[in-house]
């Protein structure tokens, strides 16, 4: 074979094994790009999925949260419906309040931290104190008892002062009054333990403090049965209102506005038995007017309630 065969057979050869490797590259970068046009499509099908899940995942939450709070706002709604009036404290007059009413109080907030009573719930000469007055400073801070909703934010000179009425989920409203300033405003929501107002000595005070009341449907309840004000808690995590107690209350109250409760200050040689015929009733009764034990051994000077 001569030199020119011999390199024409070279070329043909060299040329066949280029257009081979050619070929094959060229299957493997088709099948390299059918690969990433089928991981792209796989991606973009994976991202379709968890778009779906993500969605599903929110509708669920806001299902969860709608229902939730339903959950929550049911005591307040069976009891107050579609009551919702700004101008008193109590508006809700001779309404049928429930015989018993478990309420919710697990998650608190003090409506003053570190501070101490100044006046309890109760009788006060001749007129009856329907909160607690707790001590505070003017401009301190004050925070919503629980969760709810801001009713009225109103200023009465001869009483209240400036004071905030909250409505909240667990059934109780509460009165914060004598204040210097709103954090809040009427129809605002407000989360336990959250700022709403500043206290103040406004109204009928005779010093900077806080009056305190929780109520249920209007009617007053003493806050030192459900707050431990001294420890900062709550007595426990549910409160039974009883509905008959508030109307035992309510009667009492108005034995004291009508000026037909007396007093008697104990003198020297008196005894409980001489007291309570002096006032025409017995022993039995005096002292369950005055949550005292008939061994009671009675002070000079000592103011008792005879009827």
């Amino acid at each position: 074979m001569n030199l020119r065969a011999s390199r024409k057979k070279l070329f043909l050869l060299l040329g066949s094994c280029a257009l081979l490797s050619f070929t094959a590259n060229a299957q493997q970068s088709k099948s390299q790009v059918n690969q990433h046009t089928t991981t792209h499509q796989n991606l973009i099908a994976a991202q379709g999925d968890i778009k779906k899940e993500i969605e599903l995942v929110d509708s669920l939450m806001m299902s969860y949260s709608i229902a939730k709070e339903q959950m929550d706002i049911v005591p307040a709604m069976d009891l107050y419906g579609d009551v919702w009036n700004n101008q008193r404290v109590n508006p809700y007059g001779g309404g049928a309040l429930p015989d018993s009413l478990i309420i919710d109080c697990s998650e608190y907030s003090m409506p003053v931290p570190d501070t101490y009573i100044t006046s309890n719930y109760g009788p006060r000469g001749r007129r009856y104190h329907y909160g607690t007055d707790l001590k505070v400073q003017i401009g301190d801070t004050i925070y919503a008892a629980f969760s709810g909703k801001v009713r009225m934010c109103k200023f009465e000179k001869k009483g209240y002062g400036y004071y905030v009425v909250l409505r909240h989920h667990n059934g109780f409203e509460t009165v914060y009054g004598h204040l210097s300033g709103f954090l809040v405003e009427e129809g605002d929501m407000v989360e336990v333990g959250q700022p709403i107002a500043l206290g103040g000595n406004t109204g009928r005070s005779t010093g900077p403090h806080l009056h305190f009341e929780v109520r249920v449907k209007g009617q007053p309840i003493n806050p030192a049965e459900v707050f431990d004000f001294k420890n900062q808690v709550a007595h426990a995590d549910t409160y039974v209102f009883s509905g008959k107690k508030a109307a035992a209350t309510k009667a009492n109250a108005t034995k004291y506005a009508a000026g037909s409760v007396k007093y008697y200050k104990v003198k020297q040689g008196d005894t409980l038995s001489k007291i309570a015929k002096r006032h025409g009733i017995s022993v039995a009764q005096l002292c369950k007017l005055n949550n005292i034990s008939t061994k009671k051994t009675l002070k000079v000077g000592q103011r008792l309630r005879c009827s």
